[in-house]
Order: C-alpha cells, then sequence, then structure tokens
C-alpha cells in the first residue's frame, strides 16, 4: 500500500511518521513510500483551479510514482489528495483503490476488507 503524505501535515506541521505508525499496526500491511514524496500532488486549496495544467501535471507526476512501487492500494488522510490521485490514476487508465487511511484503520478494526469498489 502507497502512502501519500498531505503537505499541510508533512511541511506545515511535520506530521509524517505518526500516519505510517498508524499503518503499521494493520496486520499484513505493508506500508511502501512513494518516490518524491515531499512533491504537492497539486491539489491545494484552489491550486487545482487555479493552476488547473500544472495541477494535473504534479497529479500525473505523483501518480507514475505511485505505480512506479507496485502498490496495490494508495492512502492518504487527505480527501483533496484523494481526489486529485484518483483523477490520476483514471487519466492513467489504472485501477487502483485510493482510500482515506481513516477508512483502511476502520476496516482493519472492523476486521472486513476495505470498501474499494467506489474508487478508481
Amino acid at each position: 500500500m502507497g502512502y501519500h503524505d498531505s503537505c499541510h501535515l508533512q511541511h506545515a506541521q511535520g506530521v509524517s511518521n505518526q500516519p505510517r505508525a498508524v499503518l503499521r499496526t494493520i496486520p499484513d500491511l505493508e506500508v511502501i513510500d512513494l518516490p518524491d514524496a515531499a512533491i504537492c500532488c497539486g491539489s491545494a486549496g484552489i491550486y487545482n483551479l487555479v493552476e488547473a495544467d500544472t495541477a494535473r501535471q504534479l497529479g500525473d507526476r505523483k501518480v507514475q510514482n505511485l505505480l512506479s512501487t507496485g502498490a496495490q492500494m494508495v492512502v492518504s488522510g487527505n480527501p483533496g489528495c484523494l481526489l486529485q490521485l484518483r483523477g490520476g490514476l483514471q487519466r492513467a487508465g489504472k485501477k487502483m483503490p485510493a482510500l482515506h487511511m481513516i477508512e483502511l484503520v476502520d476496516a482493519s478494526i472492523r476486521g472486513v476488507p476495505p470498501a474499494t469498489d467506489r474508487n478508481t
């Protein structure tokens, strides 16, 4: 599972190890760090609206980095990042679950597979 950092957590608040620590408590889950993880996905605030082409390029770059890892799903704690990643996966023609980390944690606690059918 590829983990995508939220820029506001990683850069502004210095939070990056904590979400990974939570995810690593899920049995049989391998957390994969993405190449160029510090690069924004392009969905910050309204950036994807005012700089749509650049944001799309950033999102596509993020998705290519994700795909290079061989991860079977991507997880983030930011809804904007998830929308950007889902759009990039769709543009790349790739079907891959993109989940909020709480969805994955919740499924693990309940002992059920995460709901992935609504994702790309």
